[in-house]
């Protein structure tokens, strides 16, 4: 395994709006796509369905208690771009306070999360994962309502999916999505 990506190195990528993804054979590449996906925190929206799976205390969900665990079951697919320079790279992120994890368990086990990047008042969404049905969909909703609570004015999720768009997921011209980071960055929020 190759050296870790620095951490401030990570940082600044962010606050220029690129991030890193690995090939199949685990070489770094940089990106920052044209468009970029953001969800719109004041637009938002939760699936009709979701909802009913959310008032039911199928899930506890907590943030920050296992970032391994989250990044791991992220990573655990048949084509990943999140390889072990990717994993110790968000790793040190969130030893320092700026990666952060939402977990959802069941029956004591971990079923689902989601991580991602916190600068600011900008959150970066990296990926999530599923073991049990609706998981890492009841860690997006909290999420979500979690920067709003915090005053976050940008949720960049990188690339439109079928899933993100169910819950508003638009997509922004690269120029529109730095000057939203820019405003976004000057903000001082906290995730935990």
């Amino acid at each position: 395994m190759s050296q870790a990506i620095p951490p401030e190195l990570l940082e600044e990528a962010y606050r220029r709006g690129i991030f890193p993804m690995a090939d199949e054979d685990g070489r770094i590449h940089w990106y920052s796509p044209d468009p970029r996906t953001i969800i719109d925190l004041e637009r938002s929206h939760i699936p009709r369905r979701l909802g009913r799976t959310i008032r039911r205390p199928k899930f506890e969900i907590t943030v920050n208690r296992d970032f391994d665990g989250v990044i791991r079951g992220c990573a655990n697919r048949e084509e990943t771009w999140i390889s072990g320079e990717i994993m110790a790279a968000y790793t040190a992120m969130h030893r320092l306070g700026k990666a952060h994890s939402v977990e959802a368990y069941h029956e004591g086990k971990l079923a689902g999360g989601i991580y991602g990047v916190s600068l600011g008042g900008a959150f970066m969404g990296e990926s999530m994962f599923t073991i049990v049905r609706d998981a890492s969909k009841v860690c997006l909703v909290f999420l979500l309502n979690r920067l709003k609570e915090r005053g976050y004015r940008l949720f960049d999720v990188q690339f439109t999916t079928t899933h993100l768009k169910r819950f508003g997921a638009v997509e922004i011209s690269r120029r529109e999505y730095i000057h939203r980071l820019e405003k976004a960055l000057s903000l001082s929020c906290r995730f935990d």
